[in-house]
């Protein structure tokens, strides 16, 4: 369905023009940074609200605020952009999460009252980023695709690079070349895959590489090279090593969008390309990447138990998050993989919470390591309460959004693999065990004497993060808006794959 105002396009070119605002700010203003980027951030917030508004939630698995254009005919790349349900519920997760980035970073790179030039051109790549995520979960033509998947590291290299912790230029140059060698792979397989097509000026459009009659063996190799690059980018194990120093050297407004979102490309990509661009092949190798999604549930929570460092615990308890996304998808039953899109949603909002706070507790105390906190219960009750919640999303307790999604993965993947569903289980007990024993290293106990002056949670930190906290309880008591968006792409998802649904409720061997 395509609509007579370009939502997308706009979405896309407000946000890179904020950024090109506060690079070129001048003097005499830079003053005014933090409250132009947040103004920016808020007016594609509201145009996001308007893009949801035109879009027919009755319709949710057809591709609609659809444009196309002639970009590079001679190659067949076309500007082509829309969304269906599960690409415009990340759009919107993504615009709710960047002007609490802002928010989370008023007092980076300068005090409260004198932005810095380094402050300044912080925030203009985050909207540049901002830009590119839009753009990079609306895209329909693959070529373009691909280019905002590599061009997306721009901006995150050098918000890791320029603005992190001491071994910055380590973890920016790892996250880089991580994600430039799956990156690479894929063009190749772009590349071949349109050779695969009909050609012609439209000939990476998606929808007109969807049911293409191609050998076997060329089938699973294309399939191979997308899913590298999407398993890299989501993080998934084996390939997921860069994202621990990334985390942990990043800012915590950049390990939110990094994590919350950039990592959902994905997962997302797995689900809207792998999927209906490879059928066979995905049906192929379903088994092998199930169990390799298992051992990343289970690995990453167990790694998560054993880390000294918050934010790095943090990154792992995402490594074990993306495994249940992937078990989801791959389980090939309409509950999971509606489960799985749902996650994606809920996960930026309690990861990005957990980051936010985390760095909140860490510009207090001067250092990142969990066994320097504790006490904090009783000396920021706000703040400790803020964590609590955010945590227990982490954990998927009840009554919270994630809950609902895990047991959509777990219940959809029982279905089809009952042995998959009862393994990843294990991943919701080690999770109450890292996020309960996080809890308590920090907020419980006695607190060391230098720690009984810092100071409660400030207004601005609790706009930061209330928004998220508020939306993880109105998905959890009330997911049906959510499922709404999800559930019907995750039908077509499955006529796309060849695979006869089977009901959550019947099970099967």
């Amino acid at each position: 369905m395509s609509s007579s105002f370009p939502w997308l396009t706009v979405l896309v070119a407000v946000p890179v023009l904020g950024a090109v605002l506060l690079w070129a700010l001048p003097a005499g203003l830079r003053k005014h940074t933090r409250s132009v980027a947040l103004a920016v951030s808020l007016v594609v917030l509201a145009l996001g609200v308007g893009a949801l508004l035109a879009f027919d939630t009755n319709a949710s698995q057809t591709v609609q605020l659809y444009e196309q254009h002639a970009w590079i005919p001679a190659i067949g790349a076309s500007y082509a952009v829309g969304v269906n349900g599960v690409g415009l519920s990340l759009v919107l997760m993504s615009l709710v999460l960047v002007p609490l980035v802002v928010l989370a970073a008023w007092r980076e790179q300068g005090s409260d009252t004198v932005p810095t030039d380094r402050l300044r051109r912080y925030l203009a790549l985050v909207l540049l980023l901002e830009a590119f995520i839009i753009a990079v979960f609306s895209a329909r033509d693959v070529f373009l695709f691909y280019v905002l998947f590599e061009a997306m590291l721009i901006p995150v290299y050098f918000m890791i690079g320029m603005f992190g912790g001491a071994q910055r230029r380590y973890a920016a140059v790892k996250f880089l070349l991580y994600s430039l060698g799956g990156g690479l792979i894929m063009l190749v397989a772009v590349i071949a895959l349109y050779l695969q097509g009909k050609g012609g000026p439209q000939g990476f459009l998606t929808a007109n590489l969807t049911g293409l009659d191609m050998p076997q063996n060329t089938e699973r190799l294309l399939f191979l090279a997308f899913f590298l690059a999407f398993a890299i980018k989501a993080p998934m194990f084996p390939v997921h090593t860069w994202l621990p120093d990334a985390a942990q050297q990043a800012t915590p407004g950049t390990s939110t969008l990094l994590v919350g979102v950039l990592d959902k490309v994905g997962t997302f990509g797995m689900l809207t390309l792998c999927l209906p661009l490879f059928p066979g092949a995905s049906r192929w190798a379903a088994p092998v990447i199930i169990v390799l999604a298992l051992i990343s549930i289970l690995y990453g929570a167990a790694l998560a138990i054993g880390q000294k460092d918050i934010m790095r615990l943090i990154a792992y308890t995402s490594v074990s998050h993306f495994g249940f996304i992937v078990l989801g998808i791959f389980a090939f039953t309409s509950t999971s993989i509606a489960g799985s899109s749902l996650y994606m949603v809920n996960h930026g909002l309690s990861t990005g919470a957990m980051f936010l706070l985390a760095g909140f507790l860490v510009a207090r105390r001067g250092s990142q390591e969990i066994s320097a906190f504790g006490g904090l219960q009783k000396i920021v009750p706000v703040m400790a309460g803020y964590f609590l919640v955010a945590g227990l999303s982490v954990l998927s307790l009840p009554g919270l959004s994630t809950f609902i999604s895990e047991f959509l993965v777990i219940v959809g993947t029982f279905a089809r693999h009952p042995a998959a569903a009862i393994v990843s289980t294990l991943g919701v007990v080690l999770a109450a065990i890292y996020i309960l024993w996080l809890y308590q290293r920090m907020f419980t106990g006695p607190a060391p004497a230098d720690m009984q002056a810092i100071p409660e949670m400030r207004t601005r930190e609790r706009w930061a993060v209330a928004p998220l906290l508020a939306l993880m309880l109105i998905f959890g008591f009330v997911p049906r808006p959510a499922l709404d968006l999800v559930s019907p792409p995750a039908t077509v998802t499955l006529q796309q794959v060849g695979v006869t649904d089977l009901p959550a409720e019947k099970g099967s061997n």
